[in-house]
């Protein structure tokens, strides 16, 4: 597991009275979810894997007397002749090794969460963030005002994710401020602090839109939900 900041009893009772303040202004239902880390990544390893084995072998193409220069090893040291078939076996032999040494190195979470391309962590985080608000948070609230901020620490990314009646009154584009507001303290290793701050810039957008009426129960939990 990569090393992110975790969440204390102090965090989760930050995050749970910033929602309750921020839904005193508003009929909205803001909902917050934590995850360490949204996905696993063994696709990255196995194609970082491969990709290491490719090289070896571009590299004994390329330089092929070097390699059989070094092939005299398996001869403490004599240089000697090795059969077409022998050859095979040692390459073989070496392309194994070189790709279980590669995919064990590429075990390690810290160094396959830095190497997943961007775009690929953007993607799973995005995709798990609606995951989580289809089931807990879509057309769960009578006015379809509910929303999810979900963070996952490990990829130091998040998502805001609207039900219909605010995404048809809200762009996307207004929650940058809670974004980065919450993704600084992460950074930091403040992730209670940051989903506060997340919060409370929701809820002031919330607010204007969707003002607090008498007819609108609190319908969905305040608590922090940490997965």
């Amino acid at each position: 597991m990569a090393n992110t900041p975790q969440m204390t009893p102090h965090d989760h009772e930050l995050v749970t009275q910033a929602v309750g303040d921020a839904e005193r202004t508003t009929d909205g239902e803001i909902v917050t979810i934590v995850t360490q880390m949204s996905d696993d990544y063994k696709d990255v390893r196995l194609h970082w894997a491969i990709g290491t084995l490719f090289l070896f072998l571009s590299s004994l193409a390329i330089f092929p007397s070097f390699w059989v220069d070094a092939s005299a090893l398996f001869a403490s040291g004599w240089k000697t002749s090795y059969s077409t078939a022998q050859y095979m076996s040692l390459l073989l032999g070496a392309s194994l090794v070189v790709f279980i040494l590669a995919y064990a190195a590429f075990s390690w979470m810290p160094l396959r969460i830095a190497l997943a391309p961007k775009s690929v962590k953007e993607q799973r985080v995005r995709d798990h963030a609606i995951e989580y608000f289809k089931v807990g948070a879509e057309r769960r609230t009578m006015a379809l005002t509910g929303i999810l901020i979900y963070l996952s620490m490990a990829e130091h990314r998040a998502e805001i994710v609207a039900d219909d009646a605010i995404a048809t009154k809200v762009d996307p584009e207004v929650w940058g401020d809670a974004m980065a507001a919450l993704i600084a303290e992460v950074k930091q290793g403040e992730p209670g602090k940051g989903m506060a701050a997340a919060v409370e810039k929701v809820g002031i957008v919330l607010a204007e839109h969707f003002p607090k009426t008498d007819a609108n129960p609190n319908e969905l939990p305040d608590r922090l939900i940490e997965l």
